[in-house]
């Protein structure tokens, strides 16, 4: 049995010639006296400006969904402006078990976290903000930096950390809404969305860590700058969590619109070796030898039914992706939050097959359901974990069906050697 055992290495590093925005190739904790010298938490003098210049700047979401950020910002102050508190969550509650981007970032960057975190505020007229966040190495981090901080940098703004047990639906906007307000980390229904009805019933941005951090560059450098890495539709630097392929897992900082092969080269990984590729963490599904001819930007991997997620991909070289699906699928099993009937359902019964189809135990007519359910179950639930579900079940089914026929006659041979059984695959520690 194989595990694709979780790393506890992290290769931390930017593309060549690439000037970094979000990560710090200095060892140790970024301190607020370190980051005011990168002319950090900068005075604000038109909040109304700088959401325009975000505006022009293209500036999209690290978490996953990849929206426009500047409609977030601005549907939050709108709200504000009819006569409505706002609250803004920085959410680094990084779900996915493959991705570390957030992690670092809290642990390493706390004060460009912060700033971002300032700015929006300003930007909504929020007076109220929370971190959020489950790892306790994150938490520690930002309560450090929080100390350092005064009211000549924060003004009437009231930062409070909040720290929840790590799952993978925790991360949700309505699940973070939902545990701040005093409940469960779990999803609830939309409508209402957090813009409309969040913390404590207020118009509240939740917005990714990685996300805000970008804000700071926004505000000293401006749209035009920000724009010059990057694609017309996906614009700017992003980090990339890339994991598997027999190497340690590695933190990069690179532009939209890389090739993938580069990414590859960067990676220390043989084009040869690469059968395909688990996308976005979990959620994306997988893709096979077709993301060697991908460029890693949102507008490329849509066109391949898949996406960049929160910007994490895991890669498979030795591991047959039939194996790598069920353990996936039963992830997705075990973690639901057992609260919609058609998630709970949904996803026991897709990982019982994609786990029979791994021991070479299923049939067609199995398959025949596994393909049904990943039309049918789509769009159900509070939360996506289910379109999750269904993703990586349609993309088994599409991208490698020989070698899912192969295991309709039994085990490959490489699951003959040893299945993998990972019970979170290519995650990263929380120790990294």
């Amino acid at each position: 049995m194989k595990t694709v055992a979780a790393s506890t290495e992290l290769t931390v590093a930017v593309w060549r010639g690439l000037a970094p925005r979000l990560l710090r190739t200095q060892p140790g904790v970024e301190d607020f006296v370190d980051y005011r010298k990168r002319d950090g938490y900068r005075p604000l003098s038109a909040a109304d400006g700088l959401l325009e210049e975000v505006d022009r700047s293209g500036l999209l979401g690290r978490g996953g969904a990849a929206f426009p950020m500047a409609v977030k910002l601005r549907a939050v102050r709108d709200a504000g402006r009819r006569g409505d508190q706002t609250v803004v969550v920085a959410n680094g509650e990084e779900g996915e078990p493959a991705s570390i981007k957030d992690r670092w970032l809290l642990r390493n960057r706390p004060h460009l976290v912060l700033d971002g975190l300032r700015l929006a505020s300003q930007i909504v007229g929020a007076r109220r903000a929370f971190t959020y966040v489950s790892d306790p190495r994150a938490a520690r981090s930002v309560e450090t930096a929080l100390e350092e901080l005064d009211t000549d940098v924060l003004g009437d703004l009231t930062i409070t950390p909040i720290t929840v047990d790590p799952g993978y639906i925790a991360g949700e906007e309505t699940a973070a809404v939902r545990a701040i307000n005093g409940g469960p980390a779990k999803p609830t229904d939309k409508p209402p969305r957090p813009y409309e009805h969040g913390v404590a019933g207020l118009p509240t941005l939740v917005s990714n860590v990685e996300t805000l951090a970008a804000l700071p560059f926004v505000h000293q450098h401006g749209a035009e700058v920000f724009r010059a890495e990057g694609t017309s539709m996906s614009p700017g630097t992003f980090l990339m969590t890339i994991t598997g392929g027999g190497r340690p897992a590695a933190l990069y900082e690179i532009p939209h619109g890389l090739a993938f092969t580069e990414l590859l080269g960067l990676h220390g990984v043989s084009t040869d070796k690469v059968r395909g590729a688990l996308m976005g963490g979990y959620f994306s599904g997988l893709l096979n030898r077709e993301i060697l001819d991908a460029t890693l930007d949102h507008e490329t991997l849509r066109r391949l039914g898949s996406g960049l997620g929160c910007g994490a991909i895991s890669l498979l070289t030795e591991d047959c992706p039939v194996a790598v699906a069920a353990s996936v699928m039963a992830y997705f099993d075990r973690e639901n939050a057992s609260q919609c009937g058609s998630c709970f359902n949904g996803t026991a019964a897709m990982s019982a097959v994609t786990s029979a189809l791994r021991d070479g135990v299923a049939k067609q007519d199995d398959l025949a359901r596994l393909e049904r359910w990943s039309v049918v179950l789509r769009g159900r639930g509070a939360c996506a974990t289910l379109d999750a579900a269904c993703n990586v079940a349609a993309s088994l089914l599409v991208r490698f069906p020989r070698a899912v026929d192969r295991h309709v006659s039994g085990p490959c041979e490489d699951c003959s050697i040893g299945a993998v059984r990972a019970l979170r695959p290519y995650e990263v520690e929380a120790g990294a």
